[in-house]
């Protein structure tokens, strides 16, 4: 029973949106058109994106022109050892979680597609360009071949100097590239960053120090953020955005307010130690060189047994059916076979192949035996995202494990793409028996987890919703049963309010 304040006219009861907003799962608001205010009513918060053609394995992937991985609020920040996402989702300290670094690199790889040609400029390269470093009393520069790199470099050594600097003209490009390492035990490569509103300076480090990030505060009320670089004895390629470096330091220092990315630009670059740099570029963007950043991950840490290991407990459902530390992901293992395929598509490098290959081996043993495969009433294989005993068949993990197959299928040598064409049709085929038992009648459910652990249906968010929506419609451009359009646009119609009919 409630009891809630209406408005009564004549017959009609109006009740506030305030409460049916939050009853119904609908969403509402006022919005102004051609000067008249008016109410804007919808059922989703989520979009479809409807493809125009074909699916192409060596394209964008699906619409991840549009995330944004790194800012989102379970990324720690972005590892300066290891050039990829640190995740806190399950656990507080961070972690490196396959799914999130091969999502980190699909992006930009999107966006490297659908975005400009980025403004690029070669500050130092120890060879053809040269900066005008400030110099100060003791410190010293030189530019010397490094018979490690083949090329010219530029070794510096501050001394006791309050360090060596660099001032660069005004401009709103935070991207910066660089390759870097020290010949002493410290040394750091400072950014200084100024807010134009606030006229602030923001410190960003890279340092040697073992700590992934860590915050500086002081007296006067301001913070510098260091990012560490482990030992720092070997070269370290980096491609850092300042600003998602810089909001990672603001958000760990406690501060609430928002640093505006176009309110900021580069005031000027600090060297202390002894040490050799070398690229040093500033850029709009350098997506590419993210993507490789997750390609590379991916080869560094990818298994014997073909997997990339969850190094956390996930905790499925109310203590049932948890996965302790070392589980694989078929979305995770789908997803990075994505990013790796495309890594030997546009690189031509062997090893991005060979990983890429590797990736499918967890598909062929069981969830019982450390795989990623379960059947359904022992009939039908499903890859899972989860892969409990007993299964918990998650919808849009499973799909995005088939589309890793199928980017394997278009874009490897056909004499070694090996199980590839086997656990792709074999996947379909449970896809598409499967399909309508994830249908409520007015949304879809998430996972089979009603049907195999025995509890309440666990309904999908309206943007799971319409991720299994657009995932439908991609393998709709690639295989032509009907099913995947007739089903896709069911689900479509839910978005708008539409139910099943009831008896």
């Amino acid at each position: 029973m409630y009891h809630i304040s209406c408005r009564k006219e004549g017959r009609e009861v109006f009740i506030p949106f305030s409460f049916l907003e939050k009853y119904y799962e609908v969403y509402g608001k006022l919005t102004k058109n051609r000067g008249h205010e008016q109410f804007e009513w919808s059922h989703s918060y989520s979009k479809v994106f409807k493809p125009t053609t074909r699916y192409n394995s060596s394209g964008m992937f699906m619409y991840f022109s549009n995330y944004n991985v790194e800012v989102r609020d379970r990324v720690k920040c972005i590892s300066a050892t290891e050039g990829v996402p640190v995740s806190t989702q399950w656990e507080a300290s961070g972690y490196y979680y396959p799914v999130q670094v091969a999502q980190y690199g699909l992006s930009h790889y999107s966006k490297n597609l659908s975005d400009r040609p980025p403004k690029r400029k070669v500050l130092e390269d120890g060879n053809l360009v040269t900066a005008k470093w400030q110099v100060p009393k003791g410190a010293s520069v030189k530019r010397n071949y490094d018979y490690e790199k083949f090329t010219h470099v530029l070794e510096f050594n501050s001394h006791d100097s309050p360090g060596i600097s660099l001032k660069l003209k005004q401009g709103i490009d935070l991207v910066l590239s660089f390759d870097l390492r020290f010949l002493s035990m410290n040394g750091s490569l400072t950014i200084f960053l100024e807010d134009r509103d606030r006229s602030s300076i923001f410190p960003v480090s890279f340092v040697c120090s073992p700590v992934l990030i860590h915050v500086l505060n002081s007296s006067a009320g301001s913070y510098s953020t260091n990012y560490g670089l482990g030992s720092c004895q070997n070269w370290n390629q980096l491609t850092r955005d300042l600003h998602v470096d810089l909001v990672k330091g603001h958000v760990l220092s406690g501060r609430g307010k928002k640093l505006s990315k176009t309110k900021l630009r580069i005031h000027h670059l600090l060297i202390k130690g002894h040490g050799q740099l070398d690229n040093l570029t500033l850029a709009s963007s350098n997506h590419m060189g993210m993507f490789y950043s997750s390609a590379d991950w991916l080869v560094r840490h990818q298994d014997s047994s073909g997997g990339w290991p969850i190094g956390v407990k996930r905790k499925i459902a109310s203590g049932k059916a948890d996965l302790d530390p070392g589980w694989y992901s078929a979305m995770g293992q789908g997803q990075a076979m994505s990013l790796l395929i495309r890594a030997y598509y546009r690189s031509g490098k062997s090893h991005y192949l060979e990983a890429a290959l590797k990736g499918m081996k967890p598909f062929s043993k069981s969830s019982t035996e450390g795989g990623v495969r379960a059947y359904f009433m022992n009939q039908y294989p499903w890859y899972e995202e989860y892969p409990t005993v007993p299964p918990s068949f998650v919808l849009n993990g499973f799909i995005y494990s088939l589309i890793g197959l199928y980017d394997v299928l278009s874009l490897a040598p056909h004499d070694q793409v090996g199980d590839a064409q086997l656990l792709f049709d074999q996947g379909m085929h449970s896809l598409k028996k499967l399909l309508p038992l994830f249908d409520t009648g007015s949304g879809t459910v998430y996972d089979l987890r009603h049907f195999t652990l025995g509890l309440a249906p666990n309904i999908a968010r309206w943007d799971y919703h319409s991720t299994h929506i657009n995932q439908l419609l991609l393998l709709s451009t690639i295989d032509s049963d009907p099913i995947l359009t007739t089903i896709a646009s069911r689900w479509i119609s839910y978005m708008s309010g539409k139910r099943a009919a009831h008896n």
